[in-house]
């Protein structure tokens, strides 16, 4: 028996990818299926030639083309699904599972804080600090002492998810330590993010495909960046048999450096060691003892980690926009939030990262879209003065943003 030939356009499967028919030539080819059917000579033509949608074959002629329309959407959806490149929500996630990598949650705020006081004071993890801007509780997540200069900083992480500001000098003693007298942040504390993105969680896939092999510089970052609650990470190594300066650091000769904002500072030097080379110097500021349990008995095998705790580089805004009719009257607030989306990544973009220079372009569409009636001049950005049109950040730092930061002037 053999299948009937129809008029309707099929999708064309071309190398690059399947491209539909327009639903008008849908439309033509059911008209042409339904009138052939009946023998021809049937209403389904305007005088004009143009398809008669208001007799019932017509009507009915539309709802067919409407559900091969949304099929056919069906189908791109999949097709592009399976595409790394253009896959998102349940599709990348599955792409991810592929590498044993799952979607970040939420992260929280994580902030270097001053803790002072008597000389040989432990801070444990958990110690808490609260915010006098909002009142969110921060946990400390590095343990530490307090050395004979008085003071200590450790990380401590908001307990509440997502990009919540901790300005600096914001935070305060929330929950008495015996010895210990302030808790302090001189800088801000480096935004959280919400659910990682579909642009965050694809980059940090690529990264982590060498998470399975070992002794390589993107092996470590792919651990690293798997280590709960990180935010960013910058790995690098020097080859070399004498000191090199790097993106702003020094790093000691034939080392690795590893730069890291949030997670628990046990955690990263443990996926550090799970993944070095034997025989590897490290460059950083930070020490941390790692125990070799694999295979031994107490005592076990130690070693001393080295990695930097990224230092925050508050970015500064100028924005100009002309003072024009129409502007919504909560304009400088909706380009602050604007900024804070692209800067976070929330629009979808990359946000802001340890060592990659950032681009006042990069906030141009968020404020542009807010309204139709904004016209943007300029958008400058600075670490001392917002007079720039990019910024550098070095690799052993992570840009940090506050609303007091970005200053709208409308001209």
């Amino acid at each position: 028996m053999s299948t009937p030939s129809s008029s309707v356009p099929p999708i064309n499967w071309a190398p690059s990818g399947p491209a539909v028919p327009d639903e008008s030539a849908i439309l033509d080819g059911i008209f042409a299926d339904t009138n052939a059917a009946f023998g021809g000579n049937m209403n389904v033509t305007n005088a004009d030639g143009s398809p008669n949608v208001k007799t019932p074959q017509g009507q009915l002629a539309s709802s067919v083309t409407a559900i091969i329309g949304a099929k056919n959407d069906d189908i791109l959806e999949v097709v592009n699904g399976v595409d790394p490149d253009l896959s998102d929500g349940r599709f990348q996630d599955a792409i991810g599972r592929i590498y044993f990598i799952d979607r970040n949650p939420a992260e929280p705020t994580s902030v270097t804080a001053t803790c002072s006081g008597l000389v040989n004071t432990p801070i444990p993890v958990g110690a808490k600090a609260q915010s006098s801007t909002d009142g969110n509780i921060y946990l400390c997540t590095q343990a530490g002492v307090i050395p004979a200069s008085g003071s200590i900083d450790l990380t401590f992480a908001c307990a509440v998810t997502g990009p919540i500001a901790c300005p600096a000098g914001s935070l305060k003693i929330y929950q008495q330590i015996p010895g210990c007298d302030s808790i302090s942040n001189a800088a801000d504390g480096v935004l959280g993010s919400d659910v990682e993105t579909r642009a965050d969680f694809e980059n940090r896939r690529r990264q982590s495909v060498a998470l399975n092999s070992q002794g390589s510089v993107p092996s470590v970052r792919g651990a690293v960046l798997s280590v709960a609650n990180v935010l960013d990470a910058y790995v690098v190594d020097n080859p070399l048999g004498t000191p090199a300066v790097v993106g702003g650091v020094t790093l000691l000769a034939n080392s690795l450096y590893v730069c890291v904002a949030g997670g628990a500072v046990q955690d990263v030097a443990n996926a550090i060691w799970s993944k070095k080379g034997p025989g590897c110097n490290y460059s950083g500021s930070t020490a941390v003892t790692v125990f070799d349990t694999d295979g031994y008995t107490a005592p076990f095998p130690q070693y001393t980690v080295k990695l930097d705790i990224a230092t925050g580089l508050p970015i500064l805004y100028a924005v100009q926009i002309a003072n024009v009719p129409g502007l919504p009257s909560n304009i400088t607030q909706l380009v602050q939030n604007a900024i804070t989306a692209a800067f976070t990544g929330a629009d979808g973009g990359q946000r802001a990262r340890i060592g990659r220079t950032i681009y006042a372009s990069r906030y141009y569409p968020g404020i542009e879209n807010i309204n139709p009636n904004v016209e943007l001049i300029s958008v400058q950005i600075g670490t001392t003065t917002a007079n720039q049109n990019s910024v550098g950040v070095n690799i052993n730092q992570i840009p940090t943003l506050s609303a007091n930061n970005i200053v709208v002037t409308l001209v």
